[in-house]
């Protein structure tokens, strides 16, 4: 959601299968609290950050089973972003030799430790939020999207930054930061929009 993650997942898997090794991946994004719980008009920021994903459950049913058993049949509550309630959806892993995970929040204090290895994959909010707008993955208007992004998604992502230090816990980080184009493609359709700051 804020431009902090694998964009090549896929392939990555296709990698680790060329040296025999079979990974587990996972996304927190279908671990999403439905939106009465995930979004509050009183504080949208904190909310969000506490409330986004349904992390307890992720891990309990799903990374630490595969971890601790290298397989998994799971049914489990899933969701997409727009949904209004939750559909089943089922994880089948078998001869599990490495769970990669992908998400947003993943490096709270209280999480981090579940992890071998930390992968921080760097990008400015400018970035971020162009992308957002080239995907309108939640269906809304370019000025939605700047809305939500600068009171909702980018204060969030401050308060993980702030409290969780993300990026300086991780192993390793990687730049994914088109910085120059995206800051054009912002500054252009800002203006078209009347939006400005990020």
């Amino acid at each position: 959601m804020f431009g902090v993650y694998f964009v090549y997942f896929g392939q990555l898997e296709a990698r680790l299968a060329l040296h025999g090794v079979i990974p587990a991946m996972v996304n927190v994004d279908g671990w999403l609290n439905l939106p009465d719980r995930r979004f509050n008009q009183i504080d949208p920021a904190e909310n969000f950050y506490e409330n986004a994903i349904r992390f307890d459950q992720f891990f309990t049913q799903l990374v630490i089973p595969v971890r601790d058993r290298r397989y998994l049949h799971l049914v489990a509550d899933f969701t997409e972003e727009t949904a209004s309630q939750y559909r089943k959806r089922t994880y089948d892993f078998k001869d599990v030799s490495v769970i990669l995970v992908e998400g947003v929040f993943l490096f709270k204090r209280e999480y981090r430790t579940h992890f071998d290895l930390a992968i921080w994959v760097d990008c400015s909010f400018p970035t971020a939020l162009a992308r957002a707008i080239d995907r309108a993955q939640e269906g809304l208007s370019a000025a939605k999207t700047i809305a939500a992004y600068e009171t909702i998604y980018f204060p969030a992502q401050r308060i993980h930054l702030n409290h969780d230090n993300p990026r300086e816990n991780a192993d390793l980080v990687f730049e994914n930061d088109s910085y120059q184009s995206a800051a054009r493609a912002f500054s252009s359709r800002s203006q078209r929009w009347l939006c400005c700051e990020s």
